[in-house]
């Protein structure tokens, strides 16, 4: 089939036409280094202005070059105040309306220096400021600290500067990063750290991006407990599981617990947890591991037919090559011999017998390859089954992270 060639006639000698093709050029080219897509321009033109009918008037009233440029040049500025005004209501209402995500996607800039970061970065800057807490001096809006006083001897005091995946080319006399001795030294700190159970105040109020799924439970209060589950099987799995609920019962998912610690929080002792409450919180959070460790054996099981599919299609593909081969070579073989008997001259005869020699060494060889391939099916077989041995004998173990009492306001 010939390819489709789609062809644009342009009248250059009639200035509308020409008028028109320019001004959507430039609109087209305009709104690809904004969104990268031309419907968004086709989508703000009809929603601000009636571009054909605008068009047709054009085409109507005006009878000399000089009222066309000028009619044009009045719908240009039309145009680039409508879409100019399109697009700050559409950043306005992103602002305001949008979850978190979406700022992190469409790379929004949000008030503060330390708001631009991603969620990794913004949670290791905070951890930083707590674990140093006394050993340096923190600006939050250059994203560095002065270490006055090192806790650990691989790490010189000085000015460090935040590094990360939205944070690149800073100055300083030292780079910090998670893998940073520093940076280490306060991942390790951290782990180590005591939680004893605590209130936690969560303030979505002041959270510069709106999070859906907080702003639902604001102005309640409840419980939840982290989890860490360690599976071992054919792999080692680590998953941070939450469980909690809220005063009147209510369960809180995952999600929802995990971006309780987006926002800020201030943290009071609070020992005083009734039994009832432990005991639901032991309940759902073994609920919780053992859905996750039934979740795991299924993925590791579809990975095992997968892997157990490919190989019985690889040891039929390899098997019908090497017959075919063998087959060939037996016709070829059979080939030879009869023209072995018609052969006329001694010498065609020799050397139809030296061809028949060397295909019979083939054909032997071909056979033993059948048997190596036999042989190769086989041990692969074997160490399929030693994987799935190793996920039967799935081992897990798991650890109380912290226990918390939660209000959000």
């Amino acid at each position: 089939m010939e390819p489709t060639t789609h062809r644009n006639f342009l009248n250059e000698r009639n200035e509308a036409d020409r008028r028109v093709y320019e001004l959507l050029t430039e609109k087209f080219n305009l709104f690809t280094g904004i969104f990268g897509a031309s419907d968004d321009v086709l989508g703000a033109i009809e929603s601000g202005v009636d571009f054909e009918r605008r068009v047709l008037d054009i085409y109507q009233r005006c009878r000399t070059p000089n009222e066309i440029e000028a009619a044009f040049n009045d719908l240009r500025k039309e145009l680039d105040e409508k879409i100019s005004q399109k697009i700050e209501d559409t950043k306005s209402m992103l602002l305001e309306h949008f979850d978190e995500e979406v700022h992190e996607r469409l790379k929004v800039n949000l008030a503060g220096t330390q708001q631009q970061l991603d969620l990794i970065s913004r949670m290791f800057w905070s951890l930083t400021k707590f674990i140093l807490d006394g050993h340096a001096e923190f600006d939050d809006q250059s994203l560095g600290f002065y270490l006055s006083k090192s806790p650990i001897n691989t790490a010189r005091t000085g000015q460090y500067r935040l590094i990360s995946k939205s944070q690149q080319n800073v100055t300083g006399d030292f780079l910090y990063r998670l893998s940073h001795p520093l940076g280490e030294h306060v991942l390790e700190s951290a782990k180590e750290h005591s939680t004893p159970i605590s209130k936690v105040l969560f303030n979505i109020s002041d959270h510069p991006a709106r999070i859906s799924v907080v702003e639902n439970i604001k102005g309640k209060s409840g419980w939840l407990v982290l989890q860490r589950l360690m599976i071992d099987s054919f792999d080692h799995e680590e998953h941070l599981l939450f469980s909690g609920f809220d005063d009147k019962g209510n369960s809180i998912d995952q999600e929802t617990c995990e971006k309780l610690f987006h926002c800020s929080g201030a943290v009071n002792d609070h020992s005083d947890m009734p039994k009832e409450i432990l005991e639901r919180l032991n309940n759902e959070s073994e609920r919780h591991i053992q859905a996750t460790i039934s979740r795991s054996l299924e993925e590791n099981n579809r990975h095992f037919n997968e892997a157990r599919e490919k190989l019985e299609k690889w040891a039929e593909d390899m098997i019908i090559a090497a017959e075919k081969e063998l087959r060939d070579t037996k016709e070829q073989i059979k080939a030879c011999n009869r023209q072995t008997r018609l052969a006329t001259t001694i010498q065609e005869q020799h050397q139809l017998q030296e061809n028949i020699r060397d295909m019979e060494k083939k054909k032997r060889r071909q056979r033993q390859r059948i048997f190596e391939i036999e042989d190769e099916i086989t041990e692969k077989r074997d160490s399929l089954i030693t994987s799935l041995e190793k996920r039967m004998a799935q081992r897990t173990s798991k650890e109380t992270l912290f226990t918390i009492r939660w209000n959000v306001v």
